[in-house]
């Protein structure tokens, strides 16, 4: 009997791992360095099962509508994170599905966080984003302000702060995001002086992953490379 041909995401998804792994063998690191959250921005539950089916994990979403929605409908996931912004009044909603939410960037956003989870009496743990690019459109911490946040964030009740995260400059040459993830790196080796628990660097996207695992990312959010433009 001849094998089950491999659905086109099935395929996308190997392709974007052996990327992964090539970068992560040209940057030293070892093997299960770098996890990929393939991000399931606009894709139905149908379509995002398929590449669970194919042997994904960890899912990202970027709304928590959509999340509340895609959640119980997906079977097989381990983990959802929470990689777009969070708005303060969706807070009660996203803690019960999300394992990590990528995206606090404020002292007011950590502060509501740290609310709901001391009344779920669930800890939630937090990247910290850090606007390294300098662009307005972009949400983020000021890199010079990262470290104070992190220090107030970390300090509150229910809330653990386990890494950093960016969105690097939007180009069509990934080379071109290379120092917004060096900088993040950096901001991450100072902080984990003190505070070793923040460890993880959430950076790289699909036009650009493979630089920011040269440069040490943990987690790569990808999803246009495995599904194919957005579905509207």
């Amino acid at each position: 009997m001849r094998p089950k041909p491999m659905s086109a995401i099935a395929e996308n998804l190997k392709r974007v791992q052996d990327r992964i792994d090539r970068a992560i063998h040209r940057s030293g690191q070892s093997a299960d360095a770098v996890k990929l959250i393939v991000v399931t921005k606009t894709w139905p539950a149908d379509v995002v099962q398929q590449v669970v089916d194919a042997g994904t994990r960890v899912l990202g979403e970027s709304r928590v509508q959509e999340a509340q929605h895609k959640v119980p409908e997906v079977d097989g996931v381990v983990s959802w994170h929470l990689v777009g912004h969070l708005q303060r009044n969706k807070v009660k909603q996203a803690l019960p599905l999300f394992d990590l939410i990528h995206s606090v960037d404020t002292l007011r956003l950590a502060k509501e966080i740290s609310r709901w989870a001391v009344r779920r009496n669930t800890p939630t743990r937090v990247l910290v984003q850090v606007n390294t690019s300098g662009e307005t459109s972009k949400f983020g911490i000021s890199p010079n302000a990262a470290l104070d946040l992190v220090a107030q964030v970390d300090d509150l009740q229910g809330v653990s702060v386990t890494g950093l995260m960016t969105i690097g400059a939007f180009d069509p040459d990934p080379e071109t995001a290379r120092p917004n993830f060096v900088l993040l790196r950096q901001i991450r080796d100072r902080i984990a002086i003190h505070k070793p628990h923040v460890s993880a660097l959430s950076m790289g996207m699909t036009s650009d992953f493979e630089v920011a695992i040269e440069e040490g990312a943990t987690m790569v959010r990808v999803g246009t490379a495995i599904f194919g433009q957005r579905a509207v």
